[in-house]
C-alpha cells in the first residue's frame, strides 16, 4: 500500500486537496499547474476525471512539464476498489513539454483518471498540464498525423534521425502518406543522405506500454536501400533488453507494404524500429500506420501460455509434480500442527509443504528428484519457490534446481544452496530460457547418513518474464522491502512504535527469524524490551476512500514467546467515535509465520490500525509482514485455531 492509497473525496474539477489559492489557470496558454509555494509540507493536488465505462482499450495521451523538482502520477479509480492503482509517474525535470502515453486496459468496471501532482518544498518547484487527451485504440498505435507523434521519439543523431514526412522526392519517385494516399498527410522517415560514418543508426521508439502486449503489430512501410544497409523492428522491455521481431527480405519495394508480426511479451515493452546507413547513398524507410491487435495475426503462433500449471503449494497434494520412481518416499507432502516449537508451511502456517530427507527415508548415496510438466520452449520464465533447510552439516547437494528437456536430460543447472540458513523460509528466484520442452527439476541429495537433514520446499510459483520485471509489488500491497508504503505510527493513542527491522529479532526465544517475504528481508514488529507490560503500539493505515463492495484484508503475523500479548486489527471512521474490531489473536500462538484472512466493509472513508499490546515478559515480540488488500469476499475468512502442545520443529509430523 502506498501513499497515494488515501485520497479522500476530491472534486473532479481540478486540483484539489488543499484551499483553491493551489489551483493556477493560465488561460492564455491554456494550461494548468500546482506550485510548490501553495503547497504545505507532504500536501499533493489531485485532478480527477468523470466516471468513464470505457469497455475497450483506449490510451491516456498526456502533455505535461516538471519545472524544478517535484512529481507527477496518473492513477486509475475502479469503482469497487478501496484502492487507486498507479499507472504511470514521472520526475524527470525539463525546460519543455513532454509526451506521455498510458495504456487503460479494457474493463467492464466504470472508472476514474486521477493526475497526482506534487512539486516539492522550495521556490520554483511546479508541475503543469497541457492538454489531456483520451483516445481508442492502443498506445503503440500512431499514423503520425497528430503533432506529438503519439508520444513516439527520436534517438537524435547528429547525421541520421527519423523525420516527419509529408511529400517528399526522392530520385522523380514521389512518397504519398499511406493513410490519406495523398501528399497531405505525414509518416516517418530516415535517410542516409547526410550519413558520414559506417553504420550510423535513426532510432524510433514508441512510449512504454503500461500493461502486457500479447497479440499482432502492424505497419506499413516503403523502402529504397543499398544492400548491407540494415532496417529492423525490435522490442525492449523495462530492463533494456531487445529482442529483433523483424527483418525485411528486400532493400526496396515498389509501394507501401503491409507487414504483421506476433508480439508475446507479458510485461511493458518498447518498439524500437531501427535503421542504419553505411553512407550517404544508403538509400531512405518510411513507415506509416502502426496499429495493434490482440489476436495473434498468424496461425500457426502459439495460443498464450499459461505457465501457472506449474505452480504448487501443496496443499492439494503434489499438483502436476511427479517423483521419479512411483515407488519412491523421498519426497512427502507433510503438514503440521504449528506451536511455539514447531514450523509450520509457509502459504498459511498451518497448511502443507513438501519435505526430503526425512531420518526414515535418507541413506548413504540417497537421490531424490522432483519433476515439474513441461513448459513450452522459447519463453522466458521466472521460477520462485521457498526453501527450508534443517539439521544439515554441509548443504552443497541438500537441493539443487535443474532444468531437464523432454528427453529427461538435464540441460543446466540453475541453482544450488549455498547458504546455512536454518528454520526460515526463504525465498528463491530463477529467470531462466530454453528453445526446446522443458521442466523444473528439484534434487535432494544425500551422499552420508549422519550429514543429511530435512529440506522442505513450499509455493513454487512460475510467470512469463524476468523475475526482476514481474517482482513489481502493487499498489495496495506492502511487504516492507522498501519502505512503510505510507503507514503512519500513532503518536497519541499510544506509548510505543512499530519498528521495520531485518533479521532475527534480538531477544531470545521471541520475535520471527526473518521475514516472511523472502527469509531475509524486513518486516513490523514491537520490541517488548522497549515496552512496559502493557503499552501498545499502533499502525495505521492512510486514509483509504472506501468501496460499495466487501473488502478482504489479507496478512502474516507472527506471535511466538512465553509472555505474548495481544495482536488486533480496527476499523476507524470519523463518523464513528469508537474504533470498531475486526480481529484479535491473545498469547502465544506459533513459531511460523501464520496468515490472517479479514472480510470487512466500508463505503465511506477510513484507516485500518494494527494493534499490539505488550505482554508480562520480555519473550513478547509481535510482527507483522506482507499486508494485502484485495476485493472480497476472502476465500476463507477464517484462520485456522491456533494448536497448542509442544514437540521439536519436525518432529511428530503428519502426513
Amino acid at each position: 500500500m502506498a501513499e497515494h492509497q488515501g485520497h479522500g473525496s476530491e472534486s473532479p474539477i481540478g486540483w484539489c486537496g488543499f484551499c483553491l489559492l493551489s489551483l493556477f489557470v493560465a488561460l492564455n496558454w491554456h494550461l494548468i499547474t500546482v506550485d510548490s509555494i501553495y503547497l504545505e509540507d507532504q500536501e499533493q493536488a489531485i485532478l480527477v476525471s468523470p466516471v468513464l465505462d470505457q469497455r475497450d482499450w483506449s490510451c491516456v495521451r498526456l502533455v505535461y512539464q516538471i519545472t524544478g523538482r517535484g512529481s507527477l502520477q496518473l492513477h486509475s479509480r475502479p469503482d469497487s476498489d478501496n484502492f487507486d492503482y498507479r499507472l504511470w509517474t514521472a520526475n524527470k525535470s525539463s525546460d519543455s513539454w513532454l509526451i506521455a502515453s498510458v495504456d487503460l486496459p479494457n474493463t467492464t468496471i466504470p472508472y476514474q483518471i486521477l493526475l497526482e501532482g506534487r512539486p516539492e518544498q522550495g521556490s520554483e518547484n511546479s508541475v503543469a498540464i497541457f492538454e489531456i487527451h483520451i483516445v481508442p485504440g492502443y498506445c503503440i498505435e500512431c499514423n503520425f498525423e497528430e503533432h506529438h507523434l503519439c508520444g513516439y521519439s527520436n534517438s537524435w543523431n547528429p547525421n541520421v534521425n527519423w523525420y516527419v514526412g509529408g511529400s517528399v522526392a526522392r530520385e522523380s519517385n514521389l512518397l504519398e502518406n499511406h493513410t490519406s494516399n495523398n501528399q497531405r498527410g505525414h509518416y516517418m522517415y530516415a535517410d542516409s543522405v547526410y550519413a558520414k560514418q559506417f553504420q550510423e543508426v535513426a532510432k524510433l521508439t514508441s512510449p512504454m506500454t503500461t500493461a502486457p502486449m500479447e497479440g499482432c503489430l502492424s505497419f506499413y512501410y516503403l523502402q529504397d536501400q543499398e544492400r548491407g544497409n540494415i532496417f529492423s523492428v525490435f522490442t525492449r522491455d523495462q530492463l533494456g533488453h531487445y529482442e529483433e521481431i523483424w527483418r525485411p527480405e528486400v532493400y526496396t519495394t515498389a509501394d507501401w507494404t503491409l507487414v504483421s508480426v506476433d508480439i508475446k511479451a507479458p510485461h511493458p515493452l518498447e518498439v524500437v524500429f531501427e535503421v542504419a546507413f553505411n553512407s550517404a547513398r544508403g538509400g531512405y524507410v518510411a513507415i506509416d500506420d502502426i496499429s495493434f491487435s490482440p489476436v495473434f495475426c498468424h496461425t500457426d503462433t502459439e495460443p498464450t501460455f499459461d505457465p501457472a500449471i506449474a505452480n504448487c503449494d501443496f496443499e492439494n497434494g503434489l499438483c502436476l509434480y511427479y517423483q521419479e520412481r512411483a515407488e519412491s518416499k523421498a519426497w512427502s507432502v507433510i503438514s503440521v500442527k504449528p506451536n511455539a516449537y514447531r514450523i509450520g508451511d509457509h502459504t498459511t502456517g498451518t497448511g502443507s509443504f513438501l519435505l526430503a530427507n526425512t531420518r526414515f527415508t535418507s541413506r548413504p548415496g540417497y537421490v531424490g528428484r522432483l519433476h515439474g510438466p513441461f513448459l513450452f520452449g522459447n519463453h522466458k520464465y521466472c521460477l520462485r519457490f521457498y526453501y527450508m533447510l534443517h539439521g544439515f552439516r554441509k548443504v552443497d547437494n541438500a537441493l539443487v534446481v535443474y532444468i531437464y528437456d523432454e528427453n529427461n536430460v538435464a540441460q543446466e543447472k540453475v541453482w544450488s544452496l549455498t547458504d546455512t540458513s536454518h528454520a526460515v523460509w526463504t525465498e528463491v528466484e530463477i529467470t531462466y530460457m530454453k528453445p526446446m520442452l522443458t521442466k523444473i527439476v528439484f534434487v535432494s541429495i544425500c551422499k552420508n547418513f549422519w550429514e543429511c537433514g530435512l529440506i522442505a520446499i513450499d509455493d513454487i510459483t512460475v510467470s512469463l518474464g524476468d523475475c526482476q520485471i514481474t517482482a513489481a509489488s502493487l499498489p495496495f500491497q506492502c511487504n516492507f522491502e522498501n519502505g512503510v508504503c505510507g503507514y503512519i505510527q500513532d503518536k497519541k493513542g499510544d506509548q510505543a512504535d512499530w519498528l521495520r527491522v531485518q533479521g532475527h529479532t534480538p531477544t531470545s526465544f521471541t520475535g520471527p527469524r526473518g521475514d516472511h517475504t523472502t527469509g531475509a528481508g524486513y518486516f513490523m514488529y514491537i520490541e517488548a524490551s522497549l515496552m512496559r507490560p502493557g503499552d501498545r503500539a499502533r499502525l495505521l493505515t492512510s486514509d483509504l476512500r472506501g468501496s460499495s463492495s466487501l473488502q478482504c484484508l489479507i496478512f502474516f503475523y507472527h506471535m511466538y514467546g512465553s509472555g505474548t500479548g495481544i495482536l488486533s486489527v480496527f476499523l476507524r471512521h470519523g463518523s464513528k467515535e469508537k474504533d470498531t474490531l475486526l480481529w484479535r489473536r491473545r498469547g502465544e500462538q506459533s513459531v511460523s509465520w501464520m496468515r490472517a484472512m479479514v472480510d470487512y466493509y466500508c463505503d465511506v472513508q477510513h484507516q485500518i490500525i494494527f494493534e499490539a499490546i505488550r505482554g508480562p515478559s520480555l519473550r513478547s515480540d509481535i510482527a507483522i509482514d506482507d499486508i494485502l488488500f484485495k476485493r472480497g469476499p476472502c476465500e476463507d475468512s477464517s484462520d485456522i485455531t491456533p494448536y497448542s502442545g509442544s514437540s521439536e520443529y519436525f518432529n511428530e509430523i503428519e502426513n
